[in-house]
Formats: C-alpha cells, structure tokens, sequence
C-alpha cells in the first residue's frame, strides 16, 4: 500500500495560484499582565480558472497571520462554473448579516463589485459580473456570503445532467 503525503491531496499546485490578502486587523487578549497583541488576516487564493478558497489565519506577525490564512484557503476550495467569462445566472446569498446579489454581466463590463467581493471573484477568474454587497459590510461576512452565492450556481451541464434532459432542451425552452 502507497502512503500518501499531505503533498499529495493538494488539488492545485502552488505555482497556479494567486493570493489576495482581504483585510489584516490588530486584535487584543487582555491577560493579568496588560494587553497581548497579535494579528488576523483573512485571505482569498484562487486559480483564475474556477477554483477558489479563503481562510483566516492569526498569528503574532503580520506576515506569519497571512501565511496561516493563505494555507487555509488553499484546503477550503471550491469549484466555480464560469460561462465565457462570467457567471451562468443569478444568484443571491445571505451570511449572518451580510448579504450579496451577483448577477451575470455582458462581455466587456468588467468587475462591477465592492473591494472584498471583487478580490474573490479576481481569484476566481470572472471577468465580467455584476454584484451588490447589501447589509453588514464585515469583511469576513461578505465573503462567505459571495462564496454561499457561488456555491449556488450551477453551470448548463449541471442542469441537463439533474433534470435528465439533453443541453439543447435547456437552451432553447
């Protein structure tokens, strides 16, 4: 029998993909000696080809809090099904407070999305969408509600497969 290496359940090779740092904030432990600081990020790694991650990482250092969270969206991700270079349809999700409405944009229109929204959807690799961030705009909040919505969506194939029905019946009614 073969043993097999964390290495080897890595889906994505390390090389594809690319890292954005969502937000990093101080926070604080208050102990019987006073204050101990150390550091949050939150992080979005994504292949531009449809799969996506994010983490939380926290860590004394800044850079040891991104790393943390750069390995955690890496065992988090997803799988995202992209029509040319957009989103198939539209979808709508909720997380604690915040909600998100993506909607499919036409060739040409770009990234039409608020800063933590757009880092996921630029790790992704959609290039034209449309998506509103209403209520809460806790970081955190908002992309676990933009990954709710993506985990919604499901692609024509998907579609054909689950009603048993050929791709041209769905296209054309």
């Amino acid at each position: 029998m073969r043993q097999e290496s964390k290495s080897d359940k890595r889906a994505v090779s390390d090389e594809e993909l690319i890292e954005k740092v969502v937000c990093v904030k101080r926070v604080t432990k208050v102990v019987k000696g006073g204050r101990r600081f150390s550091f949050s990020a939150l992080a979005v790694v994504g292949n531009q080809t449809g799969k996506v991650g994010h983490g939380l990482g926290k860590a004394n250092e800044v850079t040891d809090a991104i790393s943390k969270a750069v390995e955690a969206a890496k065992k988090s991700m997803i799988t995202v099904p992209i029509a040319k270079s957009t989103v198939p349809h539209e979808a709508e999700a909720r997380y604690d407070g915040a909600r998100v409405l993506i909607k499919p944009a036409s060739q040409g229109t770009g990234i039409i999305a608020g800063g933590t929204m757009r880092a996921v959807f630029e790790a992704v690799g959609i290039k034209d969408i449309l998506a509103k961030s209403k209520g809460s705009s806790n970081p955190h909040n908002v992309v676990k509600a933009t990954f709710k919505g993506l985990k919604t969506i499901r692609s024509i194939q998907m579609v054909a497969r689950q009603r048993g029905v050929p791709i041209k019946k769905i296209i054309t009614g």
